[in-house]
């Protein structure tokens, strides 16, 4: 007879106690953690439909937790993405020093029902902090997802500043600003530009930073030369159908990622046209892909493993303090320009550096 019972407690869950108490699960969790966050009449409704339910936590997540010093949550998307490769490598890294877990859990939809799920998912199994990349951390700003949340939440490379989050992240438009500055010193006046993917925010920033830089250098901007890519390959290779066929045609291509840089280069060779006498191409993050193609690639050198190492101490740093809501403040990381052979003056030399 003990068998029954023990299949109706499992199927006990805290979004069954939500339900019960009329409150979100979010609310609960933050119950269960003892957060100070929670009214005390919500607090004895939350209580009663715990007593009333014969309610049991994850009592084996909870155990695990407290047995390591610290467990940190990493939100994230694809990392087949070298760039979020890189951002996984200096959270574990850093994680790893600090003598914290790393808990990872991929999610591949950016809706805030989803985010919120793994969000909470990732607490439920002991994470006593989360780390979230674009356009999840995003998202979650957008939607007011980390408002009351039960642990410290920090946003990993946002496309623009998260009032009242913790983030670190480079200035995306100030890059893009001085990229496009480059590409004008060294003569050209008809840059093409490739925007990334509309449910980020660098889709916004980077190009603002690009046309800030031709405003600057009193170039007029050709709304024509200004296509959308989502970050892949493919993009790349559509948008840059679409900036040859332009007339003038660009003399010089700025991609929003080293992907859809690399398919302009590509493409450029299928038509027989020469990087960079004929076609001056740009990219952004300086992944590995940016030195595997011929001629290697200028680009704006984005610190992923920097920023992911530098969020994993600061989320250790707010989980030990207990303040998740402590001072929310950005943290700006170094951004550098990297100059190789696939840039030079229109239909002159090439320019060399780093």
């Amino acid at each position: 007879m003990a068998r029954p019972g023990r299949r109706a407690s499992q199927a006990i869950t805290i979004q069954t106690v939500a339900d019960r108490a009329g409150v979100s699960t979010m609310t609960v969790s933050n119950v269960l953690n003892n957060s100070h966050k929670v009214k005390e009449s919500t607090r004895d409704l939350v209580m009663a439909a715990v007593r009333e339910l014969n309610y049991v936590p994850n009592l084996a997540a909870r155990s695990l937790a407290s047995a390591a010093t610290m467990r940190i949550g990493l939100l994230h998307r694809n990392i087949e993405n070298a760039f979020l490769s890189a951002i996984l490598v200096g959270a574990l890294d850093a994680t790893s020093q600090l003598g914290a877990q790393l808990l990872l859990r991929r999610l591949d939809s950016a809706e805030p029902t989803e985010i919120a799920q793994q969000m909470q998912a990732l607490v439920d199994s002991g994470a006593n902090a989360i780390l979230i990349v674009p356009p999840y951390c995003e998202v979650a700003s957008r939607f007011g997802l980390t408002r009351d949340f039960p642990v410290p939440v920090v946003a990993m490379s946002p496309g623009d500043d998260l009032p009242g989050e913790h983030c670190v992240r480079i200035d995306d438009r100030e890059a893009a600003r001085e990229m496009t500055a480059y590409l004008i010193g060294l003569g050209h006046r008809d840059i093409g530009f490739i925007r990334g993917g509309t449910g980020h925010l660098i889709h916004r920033t980077r190009c603002e930073g690009y046309i800030a830089a031709l405003e600057e250098a009193g170039i007029a901007v050709r709304p024509e030369l200004i296509f959308a890519g989502d970050m892949s390959f493919e993009s790349g290779l559509a948008a840059g159908e679409a900036l040859f066929a332009c007339d003038p045609r660009p003399t010089a291509i700025f991609a929003s990622n080293d992907d859809m840089a690399a398919a302009i280069v590509s493409l450029a060779h299928r038509r027989g046209l020469d990087v960079p006498r004929d076609l001056s191409v740009v990219g952004f993050d300086d992944t590995p892909v940016a030195v595997k193609i011929w001629p290697p690639l200028t680009t704006v050198r984005h610190p992923g493993a920097q920023i992911s190492a530098e969020a994993a101490t600061q989320a250790v740093a707010l989980a030990k303090s207990a303040k998740s809501e402590a001072d929310p403040a950005t943290i700006y990381m170094h951004h550098e320009l990297v100059i190789r052979e696939s840039t030079a003056a229109p239909g002159g030399a090439i320019i060399v550096g780093s």
